[in-house]
């Protein structure tokens, strides 16, 4: 049977999600329909919606279903830097973090290519963790010409949990709008929406076993944005559009089933993280562990500084993808960083942030546990990741020694 360590990229849909699911979809109805199947589509999305809101502790008027993570980011940062750069035109400034998802990060860029924002990017620490003195310091230079920070509340590569709540309380001080991509956190951290003090904060159905092409940003009731969609008005006129009544009920349903099961399965993903760090170092030593020192450890707030699902191990001497493909070969699927960002040639952004090289950055690899997850996978993985680490070395030697002789013989030409 393959391995999958993959889960941070997509999780399989769980049996439950997939009943919700098939269920609806064999029903169909349009939402916004008047007869008696578009009513009923409309009581099972307004039911998903709910349960949502429910699993996140939010309102359910703060639900805005979406196609998932990366258009809920699209839409709270575009919507915000819009309609608070239309309030006060010196609002052009964006803080964001270093480390942020490509959707964030990519969506400031283009928002300062095309629309006049000022990217400040804020620097983090060798763990990973974005620089509160950093914020507070750019917040106290010009606090008038910030539009808005975006912080997510866990990195998607390595796992560091980043200081949200600190964040919107410095924040606050200023009335500046956060929002948080809680792609990877949702599910697997604590997620109190009401009691976060965030304007936004995005999900995204696929990371905790719901299908793909379904998540939700969630706005604050007083939050102001501007929408980048325009059509029948739906969901408080920020998102039209016909709205997805199975995806959102299968989404309803792997939220509740992962918050609810929360607590015992963090602590069963970080026995299994452990075990699986542990096992590397021992079979592979050198091999340099990113993240916090500590993955139990708890900030102020008693939040843990790392997910408990995600390990992320450079291999000194090794090509990431050399090694993902020796892995593959060997029934066992892993990541080098972030599934959007695949294929591409070029080290992760993250790592850079933290401090480290370009070689170091492409020697690494993320493996990923969920909730179909077991001790036989992270078996397997140890004894495969001692000869793939062996191999991948190898051949990158090879590589190294041809691109040697090439350049000798073109010398002598």
């Amino acid at each position: 049977m393959p391995v999958y360590l993959d889960h941070a990229a997509t999780t399989p849909v769980t049996p439950a999600a997939l009943a919700a699911y098939t269920g609806q979809i064999a029903r169909g109805g349009n939402p916004s329909s008047l007869h008696a199947a578009g009513q009923a589509a409309r009581r099972v999305l307004e039911d998903a919606r709910e349960s949502l809101a429910a699993s996140l502790r939010a309102h359910p008027t703060e639900i805005v279903f979406t196609s998932g993570g990366t258009e809920a980011d699209n839409l709270a940062l575009k919507g915000l830097y819009w309609a608070r750069r239309g309030e006060d035109p010196r609002r052009r400034r964006i803080l964001c973090s270093s480390v942020e998802h490509h959707a964030v990060a990519d969506t400031v860029e283009w928002l300062e290519a095309h629309e006049g924002a000022e990217a400040v990017w804020l620097p983090c620490d060798r763990a990973g963790v974005t620089s509160m003195d950093a914020l507070r310091a750019e917040l106290e230079k010009d606090p008038g010409s910030v539009a808005l920070v975006a912080l997510m509340w866990a990195n998607n590569e390595v796992g560091t949990v980043q200081p949200v709540h600190e964040a919107v309380r410095l924040c606050a001080d200023h009335s500046v709008p956060v929002h948080s991509d809680a792609v990877q956190a949702f599910g697997h951290l604590p997620v109190d929406f009401a009691g976060s003090g965030l304007a936004t904060l995005a999900v995204s159905g696929h990371k905790l076993g719901a299908p793909v092409g379904v998540g939700a940003l969630v706005v604050r009731r007083d939050a102001t944005l501007t929408p980048l969609l325009h059509g029948g008005g739906q969901q408080r006129g920020l998102r039209s559009g016909t709205l997805d009544a199975a995806g959102a009920a299968a989404f309803a349903v792997a939220a509740h089933d992962a918050v609810d099961r929360l607590p015992e399965e963090a602590r069963r993903l970080a026995g299994l993280r452990d075990r699986l760090l542990a096992g590397i170092q021992r079979e592979v030593p050198g091999a340099v562990v990113s993240g916090p020192p500590d993955g139990r450890v708890a900030d102020s707030d008693g939040i843990p500084t790392r997910l408990p699902g995600i390990a992320h191990v450079t291999f000194p001497g090794c090509e990431g993808d050399s090694l993902l493909f020796l892995l593959d070969m060997a029934g066992i699927a892993t990541s080098t960083g972030s599934a959007c960002t695949a294929g591409v040639p070029r080290p992760s952004h993250v790592l850079l942030a933290m401090g480290r090289s370009e070689e170091e950055a492409r020697g690494s690899q993320r493996f990923s546990l969920g909730w179909n997850s077991t001790d036989a996978d992270v078996d397997a993985l140890l004894r495969a990741i001692g000869p793939a680490v062996e191999h991948a070395r190898a051949a990158g030697m090879a590589g190294h020694e041809s691109r040697i002789e090439t350049a000798s013989t073109r010398g002598r030409r």
